[in-house]
Parts: structure tokens; C-alpha cells; sequence
């Protein structure tokens, strides 16, 4: 925590030190940005004394997270991030596109990017010393939590909306956490989990509520910084020095806004420290059904109006996106944009996406259906550099994932069935 100074809100700009807010700000429930000391860290550390650990994992980012190095080690909450990139040769000249890769979050060890936050919370509600960690969770975060909870012994209690996808439920409930399922929505969900944390004296996870998670999702941007390094290393061995190629562009699914955000705030950091030129071009990706962020974006407007939201991608269904505003400054401060899909775009995704060896939940394949409207409409050349993030793995749904194939056909146990099925 010696590189933890203290909060900033990300609408009036007013800074509090640690123990002066915990959640959101006091003054006008904005997002809190956690400060860091910059200063200290450019002081201590080279970008080589980062890139040179050995620990595969984000905890590697130690010097650049709030929190201290959890106890212990090899258990799940050592073992989150470090997630691997894949180039999709097949798929770029598909779309037209020379440099294309997708980094795939579905092997954290929860299945989902979610497992980020949660090691970073689980580890601060250590810290703290709080007997129970509680979140608001379509499934996905509230799996994190149960899962990170479960490898340290820390009581974990998840309300989730009673449509989550009875797989995503399961996980919750085999981690061991206390499970309660609430006829209503995400946000129904959401509300009710910050009331029961204000009544029982529990420490909220919820996404764009805690400060700290976006502290954990902000690790993929330095595990993209670190492999864009090393891209660069060998487009110089083949080709030369290549400073005139455009800047990478990432495309991310959003739903509540934590994740685009959080990468931008990993960027941002980086930035600050003066370790990379300029920023990466980051564009958001949602579905048509739950596009509260994106309609705020392209009215050019921070105000984020809810809608109603209905999309087969469960885990960026979201009425009310609790870091929309944060999630616009994402894109607009980084010359992104927001793409909407439609929900037969992300089934059609999900097969893509398949037959290059990658399992995608509706909501990581919402990402690359971005990047395939994205071509069409012109938003990317076809020399940009572009890395799509699949945020969670298709086993989390796979009654979604049946609607993206053909039935298996069933035959009788003889040759002669094969031959004229064939």
C-alpha cells in the first residue's frame, strides 16, 4: 500500500485520502480514481525492473497496484491474469485486416476477466480485516468473488438476478458462497447488495462502486503494454524500424463500464510514469439492447441516461451502467468510439470465434462482432493494429452458445449410418 496516496472523484475532482472515503464520493457519489505516487514509483522503478519478474500472474504489477502482496501462494488468487494473446491470421484476412490477435480472458481461474477485480478486493478486504465480502453479479463477478474468496477462507455472499445462466449460478454455489438469488434485474441486485452492505457492516465489490476494482482490471493494460513491447520487437526483426504504423487499437466489451474504464486507468498510469508515448486507441462494444453508454457517447454527453436492457450477453445487461461516465471518457479521450450489435451479431461471433479455437461467452464475443461492424463502417484500417479482448469463456453459457451451432445429428451405431450421413 506505499504507493496508495489516497482517492480523486472523476466528476468534482475532489481528492480524499484513504480513510476519508471507501466507496464513492462523499460530496457527489462519483467514481473514485485511486492515486498513486508517481513520483515515488518513477523514483524506485524502470520499466525493465517490471517486464524482467518472473511471476506470471498480475501480481508481477505489485509496485504499480494499492495493495499490499496477499499471504500465501499457488492458490487462485496468485493465479489471475497473465491471460495469453493468439494472432487470428484466418479472421484478419477475413475482415481485411494485416495485424489482428484477440486476448483471451477465459483462462483466469474463474473463467472471466472478473477474476481481476476480485483478487485486488479480496486482497484489500484482507487488509481491512473485513469478515464478509459482498457483490451485486449477473454471474461472472460474483464467481470471481466466491472463487478468490473461497483460496484464502474469506466469506463471500453474491446476489444475483434469478435469470443468471444456471451454469454461471453453479460456480457460485460450489466456491461456497452464500448465494441469494432476487426476482428483479442486475440492478435490482446492485441496490440491494449496497443497502445489506450498509445494514450488516460487509465490503462491497460491487463493479463501479469499489474503487479497487478497476484497480485489478486495469492489469490487462499493462500485460498488453508488456506484449506490445515484444510485438514491436518482432516487427523490427522482419521488417525494420516501424514508427509509422498506427497506434493499437483495443476493442472491449461494456456493460457497467468497469472494464473500459479500468483499461484506460491502467493506460493512464502508465502515461503518468512516462512509460509509453501515447495512448492505444480503445472502442467500446455493446449491445444494441443495453446500450446506455454508447447513446451517451454519440449524443456527446456524460449524461447516462438507463434504459431497458434485454440481450442474450447477460453479463453486459445493464439498466444503469454504474461507470458510464468514466466508460465515455474511455473511448472519447483515446480518439475510440462505441459500436452497438445486435444480439444475432454475437451468436454469429461466437461461432466465428469458435472455429479459430476460442470458446467466447456472448459478452467476449460481443467485442470481435464490434470489430466486424467496426470494418464495415470504416472505424479501423485495415493496417491498424488491433487486439479484440474475449472477457469470459462460453462454458459460462452454454445455452447461448447451442443457438450460435447446428444440433449434432444422432445416428444408429453402425458404418453404413456414417456413410449416409456423410
Amino acid at each position: 500500500m506505499k504507493n496508495f496516496t489516497g482517492y480523486k472523484c472523476s466528476l468534482c475532482g475532489t481528492e480524499y485520502l484513504p480513510g476519508q472515503a471507501t466507496y464513492t464520493c462523499p460530496k457527489d457519489g462519483g467514481n473514485l480514481d485511486i492515486i498513486l505516487d508517481y513520483a515515488s514509483i518513477r523514483k524506485k522503478f524502470q520499466p525493465e525492473d517490471i517486464t524482467s519478474r518472473t511471476e506470471s500472474s498480475l501480481w508481477r504489477y505489485l509496485p504499480l497496484l494499492p495493495v499490499s502482496e496477499p499471504a500465501g501462494n499457488s492458490t487462485p488468487l496468485h493465479a489471475s491474469g497473465w491471460t495469453p494473446v493468439f494472432a487470428l491470421p484466418r479472421l484478419a484476412e477475413k475482415l481485411h485486416l494485416k495485424h489482428l490477435w484477440l486476448k483471451d480472458e477465459s483462462r483466469n481461474p474463474t473463467a472471466s476477466f472478473k477474476d481481476r477485480a476480485s483478487a485486488v478486493v479480496v486482497t484489500r478486504a484482507q487488509e481491512l480485516k473485513s469478515e464478509v465480502v459482498v457483490t451485486a453479479s449477473t454471474g461472472n463477478a460474483g464467481a470471481a468473488l466466491a472463487g478468490m474468496s473461497a483460496a484464502v477462507g474469506q466469506k463471500a455472499v453474491i446476489f444475483a438476478p434469478k435469470s443468471a445462466p444456471q451454469a454461471k449460478v453453479a460456480q457460485l454455489l460450489v466456491f461456497g458462497a452464500k448465494v441469494i438469488l432476487v426476482d428483479g434485474t442486475y440492478d435490482d441486485a446492485f441496490d440491494l447488495t449496497i443497502k445489506a452492505a450498509q445494514e450488516f457492516g460487509w465490503y462491497c465489490r460491487n463493479t463501479g462502486y469499489n474503487p479497487f476494482t478497476a484497480e485489478g482490471k486495469k492489469t490487462a493494460a499493462f500485460e498488453i503494454w508488456e506484449w506490445w513491447i515484444e510485438a514491436h520487437r518482432e516487427w523490427h526483426k522482419k521488417n525494420g524500424i516501424l514508427d509509422d504504423h498506427s497506434p493499437l487499437t483495443i476493442f472491449v466489451s461494456v456493460g457497467d463500464g468497469n472494464i473500459i474504464s479500468g483499461i484506460h486507468k491502467g493506460f493512464k498510469d502508465l502515461m503518468a510514469l512516462g512509460w509509453i508515448p501515447n495512448m492505444p486507441r480503445i472502442i467500446g462494444v455493446q449491445a444494441v439492447g443495453s446500450a446506455a453508454i454508447a447513446n451517451a457517447f454519440h449524443a456527446n454527453t456524460e449524461v447516462i441516461t438507463p434504459v431497458s436492457a434485454a440481450t442474450i450477453a447477460d453479463s453486459i445487461s445493464v439498466d444503469l451502467p454504474r461507470d458510464g461516465i468514466r466508460a465515455v471518457r474511455a473511448a472519447k479521450e483515446t480518439n475510440g468510439t462505441y459500436i452497438t450489435v445486435t444480439d444475432d451479431e454475437i451468436i454469429q461471433s461466437i461461432a466465428e470465434l469458435g472455429k479459430m479455437g476460442v470458446f467466447a461467452e456472448p459478452a467476449g464475443a460481443t467485442a470481435y462482432a464490434g470489430l466486424v461492424k467496426a470494418t464495415g463502417l470504416g472505424a479501423v484500417g485495415s493496417d491498424d493494429p488491433i487486439l479484440v479482448l474475449n472477457t469470459g469463456s462460453g462454458l459460462k453459457d452454454v445455452r447461448a452458445a447451442m443457438q450460435a451451432v447446428q444440433s449434432a445429428p444422432i445416428i444408429e451405431p453402425n458404418l453404413d449410418a456414417v456413410k449416409k450421413l456423410l
